[in-house]
């Protein structure tokens, strides 16, 4: 296990390690939360803990608490973007991609050619190589897509030495019985639900509550919504969100592979069971300039740290194919151009009945 950068206490650590996945959707979740704390040694009242919680989000330990929603399965869509920025013109350029609404998270990567990489969120797919085009136009700088072909996995969890360290407190099941549907698209109500918690839960001891007031809304429909969100892959799980660089995990390292096409699927679930790999997908090449088809990214609290998992990476790689030294690279971020965090506003509108 690690030890964190941050000053972090015993009940922090807990909070941390337990609370990543699986947070109660109840009406009052710090209270059966506290209570599991409790039967792990680890001695807090809800009131308590939800005031740390609190604190750990003001501090920048925590990202956001509440429901993290998935955006793909709210509507619309959003892909990955590689482009050339002149070093001479790298930061004007920068601030071309960024002014760009579309545009959430944008990151400088150490790549010969390929050196800024963002993310393009839109409401209707058509609008991707729209936003593109203008970009293009105002750089003069070549945009490659790269949207996923195929998800094997998404979700990062960090871990801390302290109680619960295993990461194994799981309180999802907690909560009404609700019945997930097939429907593709949301009513405007859930679209309203959608707005007030996508940056995150108010972190009271009646975050529930406190939403359904601010749409309109009864207690027991936000929770059974949320419950059912869960459920259908809406939301992809309700907890603490850390802030991975407050926890050490400074090195951010993309690995790229150029897998053959007839392996990738048996490849893909094999790379994405690594606990350290919190992302991991399929996208396609781009002849004479990206021979690359699978992306798998690691976190580590070191150089060294991240060199020896993206190893791991690779001793699983070789098991399925003779990995030659041009068939894989990987590109660790040096700055963060922007993060917005991408915005579900115009793409949960589009999706609405």
């Amino acid at each position: 296990m690690i030890q964190a950068d941050a000053d972090l206490s015993r009940l922090d650590r807990a909070i941390v390690n337990a609370f990543q996945g699986g947070f109660p959707v109840v009406e009052r979740p710090f209270e059966p939360a506290a209570a599991a704390l409790r039967e792990r040694d680890v001695d807090v009242t809800a009131t308590d803990l939800c005031e740390r919680v609190r604190t750990l989000d003001e501090e920048g330990v925590l990202s956001r608490f509440g429901a993290l929603v998935n955006a793909e399965e709210i509507g619309g869509t959003a892909t990955l973007v590689a482009m050339h920025a002149p070093p001479e013109r790298f930061d004007e350029v920068a601030e071309q991609v960024n002014a760009h609404r579309e545009v959430a998270h944008n990151y400088e990567r150490e790549h010969p050619h390929l050196n800024m990489w963002f993310v393009v969120s839109v409401a209707e797919a058509s609008q991707v190589d729209e936003v593109l085009g203008d970009i293009e136009d105002e750089t003069g700088q070549a945009t490659y897509n790269m949207p996923k072909r195929h998800e094997f996995h998404v979700g990062a969890t960090f871990l801390l030495d302290g109680p619960i360290s295993d990461g194994d407190l799981d309180l999802s099941h907690l909560g009404p019985d609700v019945e997930p549907t097939d429907a593709r698209t949301l009513t405007p109500d859930e679209r309203d639900l959608v707005m007030e918690i996508q940056g995150g839960l108010p972190i009271t001891e009646t975050p529930y509550a406190d939403v359904a007031e601010a749409i309109g809304q009864e207690p027991a429909w936000v929770v059974e919504t949320v419950k059912r969100f869960n459920l259908e892959g809406k939301v992809r799980r309700v907890g603490v969100i850390p802030n991975h660089y407050a926890l050490g995990y400074s090195e951010n390292g993309m690995t790229v592979w150029n897998v053959p096409d007839d392996l990738v699927a048996e490849v893909g679930p094999e790379i994405a069971s690594l606990d350290f790999v919190t992302h991991c997908y399929r996208r396609p090449r781009h002849e004479g300039v990206w021979p690359y088809n699978f992306f798998a990214m690691t976190h580590g609290r070191s150089e060294e740290e991240s060199e020896a998992r993206i190893e791991q990476v690779r001793e699983v790689m070789s098991d399925y194919w003779d990995v030659g030294d041009d068939d894989w690279d990987t590109l660790f971020s040096t700055r963060i151009l922007k993060k917005t965090g991408i915005r579900l506003d115009e793409r949960a509108e589009a999706n609405t009945e």
